[in-house]
C-alpha cells in the first residue's frame, strides 16, 4: 500500500510540475499587451489595494513544499531517533516479562521506561520550539528585498510580499523573486545553475526568440525564481510566486538529503560508535549471566536494560539545547546563524579569507583626486565621471555615490539637464568597467566609460593632453601609467575615465562599442583603514585564525591598507600569477602567501579551494556578487546584512555589522558551544564503556544480578536530569584559543582512559560492598544493588565536573550556576533514595550509615585519581577536550 501511496504521490508531483511548465510556457509567447491584461498589470505596476489583495489570494511568497520545519515534523524528529527506539523496544520486552509473561504484573519498569522516552522526547521537542522561535526571530533581522513599482512608484519591500503581476527592476546581485517575464533587459545574464546545473550565465531577453518546443529552462524572455542576476540589469513583470513557481514544483525532488556537514558527520560517528558499543555488551551480559547463573529470562530482561542503561537518549537534547543557546548568544553579539551546525564549523576555522573593502576599511569611499594624465586636478574629468555615475542604473555601489557627492559640492547638478541617457553597457566583473550613452540637447551622443585603470587603457586608442586628442602610443601610455602608478602608491585606489564622440546615431549599445576610446584622466579614492581592523586580526592570529586578503583591488592599494592593519605583505600573488598556476603550484603559494590582489570572482573560489585542499577550515566573508562563487566554496560562507542578495542567500553567518571584531567574538562563542558539546560525548562515551567493564566484571563474579532493571533505568533519569545544566556551562580559555575540529580518535583515546578507571573504582565499591558492609549472599543483593546504585550515580555526577575542564574543577573553574543546580539536586535526590526508605520503591534496601565514610573515601579517591589521569593525558596528548 505504501509503494501505491507513494506512486500516487510522485504522479501528482509530475502532474503539477507539468501544468506550470505548461502555464510558464504560455506566458513566453503573449504579446506585452495580453500578458498585462492576463496579470490584470501595467507597465506602472499593481495599486497597494491589488497587492493586498492578491497577497490574500495567493499567500506570502516563500516555498512550503517540502518543508520540514513544522511543529508536527518537529515532534517526530524529538521522538522518533535511534536512541529512543532502542528505549522503545526495550519497553516492548519488558511488558511481556514483567506483566504478560509474569504472574504477579510489575508495571515499574516500563512505565520507567516510557518516561525517560515521553521526557527526553519532550525536553527535545521544547528545545526544538525554542530554537525554531530564535531561529525565526533571528531570521527577521536579515531579510532581502526586492525593488518594485507600486502605485506608480518604485520602492523596496520584502521579497516574501512578492505578488504576481508585479513589475520589479533587477540588477546585478539580485536574486529572482519568482518566475518572471523579462520586458526590458540591458545586457542581461542570468545564473539559474540550481535549476539546470549550468554553471556559465544565460543572457535573456525582453523579446520571445524561442519556438514552442524549447525546454521551458531556455526560453530566453523567461527567468526563474532560484536564480540571481549576474550583471546587466532588467524590469519584469511577476508570473507566479512561491509553490506555484517552476522551482516550488521542483521542491519535492529538490529537497532531498543535502551533503552532510563536518558537525553532522562528527554527530553521526559517535552515535554510531554509542550504538556499536551498545550492542556488542548485550549479547556478552546476556551469555555471561545465562550461563553462570542459569538464568535466562532474568538473564535477556537484564542485558535489555542495560542497553537501555547505555543509550544516550539525551545527545539529541544537549545538541539542541546548546547549539540553540549558542545561536542566541552570539545574535548579542551581531552575529546571526542561518544554519545551526555552521556554529561548529565556525569555530573550527582556521582561515579567514575576506575581502579588503568595508571589513579592513571604513567602507567610506571619498573622492581625493579628479586629475588629467599630468596628474593635475580638473574639474572637467569630475563632469564626465558625475554623467557616468549619475545616469548608470546598474549595481549600486560607493565609488558613484562618492563621485556624486563631490560632484554636488560643485553644483554640477545644473548639467543633468542638458543632458539624457540613450542607453548603458552595464558592469560586470571581467570588463571590470562600465557605459553610459547620453545625447546632448543638440543631438549629439557621447560615450562615457569608467573603470579599473589597466581594463581602461586597454580600450583607449587616443588620450587627451592639454585639450589635444593624441595618439595612444608607448610614451603617453608610459606617461598616464606613471600618472596612475605615482597615486596608486599612495594608497588611492583609481579609477579611469574615458569618453568617445564617435557613436552610432541608432541600434543597441554593447561592449563592441567600447573600443578606440579617448583616455581623458584619473579619479583617486580613498577609504582609509579601520581603526578596530588591526586588534581583530590580532586577536584572530591568537585564536589561531590566519587572516588572508582576496582583494579585486591593485596590487599598491592592497599593499598600503594591509600593511597598516597587520596582515602579512611580504608575499603578494595576483589574479594574473593565480592563472598562470596549476593546482599543484597554488597548493604551495597559499602556505605563505597572505594577500592576493586584483582577483576575479572565480580564482577567489580557486584560491579558497586551494587552502581546503591543504587541510584547512577556511571561512570566505563578503558581501558583493563576486562573492558568491567563493561564498559557496568555503566551509562557512560569512556575510553582512547590507550584502547583496545572493551572498546573503549563500552565507551560512551573517554579521549585522560588517566588522572583522565581531566576527571574532562569534568564532568564541562558536569554539564554547562546541565545547559544550564535547564535554557530554566525551562524558557519555568514557561512562559508557567503563560501565560496560564494570557490568561484565560484576556478571562473572556476582551469584546475583549487580542492579535491577528499575533500578539502572532510575539512574539513568536521573544522571540525564543533572546533564540539563551543560548547555549553560562555561568554557575555559585556553580551550577557546584554537581552533576545534570533531576528531573520533580523540574520543577514543579519552574514552580508552576515563572508562576503565571509573571500572575500577566500581570495583572497588564492589569489594566494600561485599566484604566490609557484608552485602554478600544472594538474599542481600538488594543492599549490594542500593549501594552501587547510590556510588554509580554520584560518581557519574562527579565525572560532569572533571570531564568539564582541564583544570582543578570549582578551585580552578567554576561551573556554571544551572550545572550546579541540576547535579546538586541528583547528588541530594540519590543519597535520600540511598539511606532511606524509598530505596524499597525500587527493589533495594536503604544503606546502613557505615557505608557513608567508605562512600566519601571511593569518591574521593576517584577524583584524585581522575585529576591524576587528567595531567597524565593532557601531558601526552596536550589537550584535555
Amino acid at each position: 500500500m505504501n509503494f501505491i501511496n507513494r506512486k500516487n504521490h510522485g504522479r501528482q508531483i509530475q502532474k503539477n510540475k507539468l501544468e506550470t511548465e505548461n502555464k510558464i510556457r504560455s506566458y513566453a509567447f503573449l504579446t506585452v499587451e495580453e500578458l498585462f491584461a492576463h496579470l490584470s498589470s501595467a507597465h506602472a505596476g499593481l495599486t497597494s489595494l491589488d497587492a493586498e489583495n492578491r497577497q490574500n489570494e495567493f499567500g506570502k511568497n516563500v516555498i512550503t513544499i517540502g518543508n520540514k520545519n513544522t511543529t508536527l515534523h518537529r515532534l517526530k524528529e524529538a521522538i522518533v531517533n535511534p536512541f529512543n527506539i532502542i528505549l522503545l523496544i526495550v519497553a516492548v520486552v519488558t511488558y511481556f516479562t514483567d506483566v504478560v509473561a509474569s504472574k504477579k504484573p510489575d508495571y515499574l519498569t516500563v512505565s520507567i521506561i516510557l518516561s525517560l522516552v515521553f521526557l527526553s522526547g519532550l525536553v527535545a521537542f521544547v528545545q526544538n520550539q525554542r530554537s525554531n522561535a530564535a531561529a525565526e526571530k533571528l531570521s527577521k533581522m536579515i531579510s532581502n528585498k526586492s525593488s518594485v513599482r507600486r502605485d506608480g512608484k518604485l520602492i523596496e519591500i520584502p521579497m516574501d510580499e512578492i505578488v504576481p503581476g508585479d513589475v520589479v527592476w533587477l540588477s546585478a546581485g539580485d536574486m529572482l523573486p519568482g518566475d518572471v517575464r523579462f520586458l526590458i533587459t540591458k545586457d542581461t545574464f542570468v545564473a539559474q545553475a540550481a535549476l539546470t546545473g549550468e554553471s556559465n550565465p544565460v543572457e535573456k531577453f525582453s523579446d520571445a526568440r524561442n519556438k514552442q518546443d524549447d525546454t521551458l529552462t531556455d526560453l530566453c524572455n523567461i527567468g526563474f525564481m532560484g536564480s540571481n542576476i549576474v550583471s546587466g540589469s532588467a524590469t519584469a513583470i511577476i508570473l507566479t510566486t512561491g509553490n506555484n513557481t517552476y522551482f516550488g514544483s521542483m521542491a519535492k525532488t529538490l529537497s532531498g538529503d543535502r551533503a552532510e556537514t563536518s558537525f553532522e558527520r562528527g554527530v553521526n560517528s559517535v552515535s554510531r560508535l554509542l550504538l556499536r558499543m551498545m550492542l556488542v555488551m548485550v549479547p556478552i551480559v546476556f551469555l555471561i549471566n545465562g550461563l553462570l547463573k542459569n538464568d535466562w529470562p532474568s538473564s535477556l530482561f537484564f542485558a535489555v536494560s542495560i542497553a537501555a542503561g547505555l543509550t544516550p537518549e539525551m545527545l539529541p537534547v544537549i545538541l539542541t539545547s546548546t547549539l540553540a543557546k549558542g545561536a542566541i548568544t552570539m545574535s548579542k553579539h551581531k552575529v546571526i546563524v542561518r544554519t545551526l551546525g555552521a556554529i561548529q564549523t565556525f569555530g573550527e576555522m582556521d582561515v579567514l579569507c575576506t575581502d579588503k573593502t568595508g571589513t579592513l576599511t571604513e567602507d567610506k569611499i571619498a573622492l581625493e583626486k579628479y586629475m588629467n594624465v599630468h596628474g593635475e586636478d580638473d574639474v572637467r574629468i569630475l563632469r564626465h565621471a558625475y554623467l557616468n555615475s549619475y545616469f548608470q542604473t546598474g549595481l549600486n555601489n560607493l565609488i558613484d555615490i562618492a563621485i556624486i557627492n563631490r560632484a554636488a559640492k560643485y553644483n554640477l547638478e545644473n548639467i543633468l539637464e542638458n543632458y539624457s541617457r540613450v542607453d548603458e553597457i552595464p558592469f560586470d566583473f571581467s570588463r571590470r568597467r562600465m557605459s553610459v550613452v547620453l545625447t546632448d540637447k543638440t543631438g549629439k551622443r557621447q560615450l562615457i566609460t569608467k573603470g579599473a585603470v589597466e581594463e581602461m587603457i586597454a580600450i583607449s586608442s587616443f588620450v587627451e593632453i592639454h585639450g589635444r586628442v593624441l595618439p595612444m602610443d608607448e610614451e603617453t601610455r608610459h606617461m598616464a601609467l606613471a600618472t596612475y602608478e605615482k597615486h596608486n602608491a599612495d594608497g588611492l585606489r583609481m579609477v579611469a575615465v574615458a569618453q568617445k564622440n564617435e557613436v552610432p546615431g541608432s541600434g543597441a549599445f554593447g561592449v563592441k562599442d567600447e573600443c578606440n576610446m579617448v583616455l581623458i584622466g584619473f579619479l583617486g579614492f580613498l577609504d582609509p583603514p579601520k581603526e578596530s581592523a588591526k586588534a581583530a586580526i590580532t586577536t584572530l592570529k591568537e585564536h589561531g585564525v590566519r587572516t588572508v586578503v582576496l582583494t579585486g583591488d591593485s596590487e599598491s592599494v592592497a599593499l598600503k591598507v594591509c600593511g597598516k592593519v597587520g596582515v602579512n605583505t611580504s608575499r603578494l600573488i595576483t589574479g594574473r600569477d593565480v592563472d598562470h598556476m596549476d593546482d599543484a603550484v597554488l597548493l604551495d603559494a597559499v602556505n605563505t602567501c597572505d594577500l592576493f590582489a586584483k582577483l576575479s570572482p572565480s580564482q577567489k573560489e580557486r584560491v579558497v579551494r586551494a587552502f581546503q585542499t591543504a587541510g584547512h577550515t577556511v571561512g570566505y566573508m563578503g558581501d558583493g556578487i563576486n562573492d558568491a562563487s567563493a561564498l559557496r566554496q568555503a566551509d562557512v560562507g560569512i556575510s553582512v546584512d547590507s550584502a547583496v542578495d545572493i551572498a546573503k542567500e549563500t552565507a551560512d553567518i551573517i554579521l549585522l555589522e560588517k566588522d572583522l571584531m565581531v566576527l571574532e567574538e562569534g568564532v568564541i562563542e562558536g569554539r564554547r558551544t562546541f565545547g559544550n558539546i564535547i564535554k557530554y560525548i566525551k562524558m557519555a562515551t568514557s561512562g559508557n564503556f567503563g560501565n560496560m567493564i564494570s557490568v561484565i566484571v560484576a556478571s562473572i563474579f556476582l551469584p546475583f544480578l549487580p542492579m535491577l532493571p528499575v533500578q539502572i533505568l532510575t539512574q539513568n533519569l536521573l544522571c540525564d536530569f543533572s546533564q540539563m545544566g551543560i548547555p549553560f556551562d562555561s568554557v575555559d580559555k585556553e580551550y577557546i584559543k584554537k581552533p576545534r575540529k570533531w576528531e573520533t580518535d580523540s574520543i577514543k583515546s579519552f574514552m580508552a582512559y576515563m572508562g576503565p578507571l571509573s571500572s575500577v573504582f566500581d570495583i572497588l565499591c564492589f569489594v566494600i560492598l561485599w566484604r566490609v558492609i557484608g552485602a554478600n549472599s544472594t538474599e542481600l543483593a538488594p543492599l549490594f544493588q542500593s549501594g552501587w546504585f547510590l556510588f554509580g550515580t554520584v560518581s557519574q555526577v562527579l565525572v560532569i565536573h572533571i570531564i568539564r575542564t582541564g583544570r582543578v574543577p570549582f578551585l580552578q573553574s567554576k561551573p556554571s550556576l544551572p550545572l550546579i543546580v541540576s547535579s546538586s539536586i541528583v547528588v541530594v535526590v540519590s543519597i535520600a533514595v540511598g539511606f532511606s526508605r524509598l530505596a524499597i520503591g525500587i527493589d533495594m534496601m536503604p544503606l546502613p550509615v557505615a557505608f557513608s565514610p567508605w562512600l566519601v573515601l571511593i569518591l574521593s579517591g576517584y577524583f584524585l585519581f581522575a585529576q591524576l589521569i587528567k595531567k597524565f593525558y593532557i601531558r601526552r596528548y596536550k589537550e584535555w577536550l
